[in-house]
């Protein structure tokens, strides 16, 4: 038996339900990529890592809202069945499930982009600089 198989494995219904659940939470940087400016577009981008960083490089299309500014206020402008997707710099950083759980929290939809901006350069996608 090695470290890998020393827990078993769900079984496969719990496996299916564990799985087809996490989509409902997140999403990842190709699926993001694959519709952004298309007419497929069906979510609104947040970076919610702050001005300096989002206009240093981010996601193209994203707005910048910083997790921490996310009230009712300034999402007024957008649908109440609005689909919002978050991301901060990359898997080490917590900022996208901040913003998500302020979202949840205003009763909006919400998931995560997987990955963040760290995710997003790795699949080789560019990044588009404010100025």
């Amino acid at each position: 038996m090695s470290i890998v198989t020393e827990v078993a494995a769900a079984a496969a219904p719990e496996a299916l339900a564990h799985f087809e659940g996490s989509l409902a939470f997140e999403t990842d940087c190709w699926d993001v990529h694959s519709v952004m400016g298309t007419p497929q577009q069906d979510f609104v981008l947040l970076d919610v890592r702050g001005t300096e960083a989002y206009n240093a490089g981010h996601v193209p299309g994203a707005i910048d809202l910083a997790h921490r500014k996310i009230i009712g206020s300034k999402l007024a402008d957008y649908p109440a069945d609005t689909l919002f997707v978050t991301y901060c710099a990359g898997p080490h950083c917590n900022g996208a499930a901040r913003a998500a759980i302020r979202l949840a929290r205003l009763g909006r939809p919400v998931k995560i982009m997987a990955g963040g901006i760290t995710g997003w350069l790795d699949e080789g996608f560019a990044l588009a600089v404010s100025s």
